[in-house]
């Protein structure tokens, strides 16, 4: 295995030279990320996945966003259904080739249809939630649980995009998901979008009840906290690993 290169880590940035199987918007994001033993990650991944680091550090993050204009291609988006909540918990990884991307461990969400075809097309460990927003309130439930996640997306400040080779590179400039299928083969799907502009929020106690679901036991205050308004991305079809 060999640890992804900073060319690595441009290169997955580039659209591939395919259609889109989708499109979609994600926006108002929140980018909560704490440190974590990358051992207890790499515990935690399939054979053939292993965990990224930026300079012996690994982190699990927990993003509370909105999906919009979600669409097949050549399908106009509908109200109904191209538009809902979304909260995924998620760390970094790499694959045999050095190909840097996202492992999620779960992908909250309250859109039933959305769950269920991600969960058959592209092996993504979604979850039924109800989830609302009232203001700058954002709350999430998931189904089987009791505990209410609830964030407060009050805060923007002025946006950037991140130098090569911060932490907020590290953590935002991420093009390639890794999911497992029944059978145990690792599928890689690639998103094209214009990287980030986010803003570094005050660091703050940030809900960490998602992490638990995932039997994650995650105490204090994120180290790094940030903000996107959104952006517009492009869906490629899973291919093998």
């Amino acid at each position: 295995m060999n640890h992804p290169t900073l060319q690595d880590r441009l290169d997955v940035r580039m659209r591939p030279n395919r259609p889109p199987v989708m499109y979609q918007r994600w926006s108002n994001l929140l980018f909560a990320h704490w440190e974590i033993d990358p051992e207890i990650i790499q515990n935690r991944l399939p054979e053939g996945l292993f965990v990224d680091t930026l300079n012996d550090q690994t982190f699990i993050g927990l993003v509370p966003f909105y999906m919009q204009k979600v669409r097949p291609r050549f399908f106009p988006a509908l109200p109904w259904l191209s538009n809902f909540m979304e909260l995924n918990v998620r760390c970094y990884v790499y694959d045999h080739r050095g190909r840097p991307g996202v492992w999620f461990f779960s992908l909250d969400c309250n859109q039933p249809i959305a769950v269920e075809i991600a969960r058959k097309l592209f092996h993504l460990p979604y979850e039924h939630s109800v989830m609302r927003t009232k203001g700058e309130l954002y709350t999430c439930c998931r189904k089987g649980q009791h505990e209410l996640a609830k964030y407060d997306f009050s805060d923007h400040g002025h946006t950037q995009q991140a130098q090569v080779d911060s932490l907020e590179f590290f953590l935002l400039e991420r093009y390639l998901l890794f999911s497992q299928s029944s059978t145990g083969i690792i599928r890689v799907g690639q998103v094209h979008h214009q990287p980030y502009q986010f803003s570094k929020l005050p660091i703050r106690q940030i809900d960490t009840t998602p992490l638990s679901w995932n039997h994650f036991e995650i105490k204090g205050n994120p180290i790094s906290l940030l903000n996107a308004p959104g952006l517009d991305v492009e869906i490629f079809a899973l291919t093998d690993s």
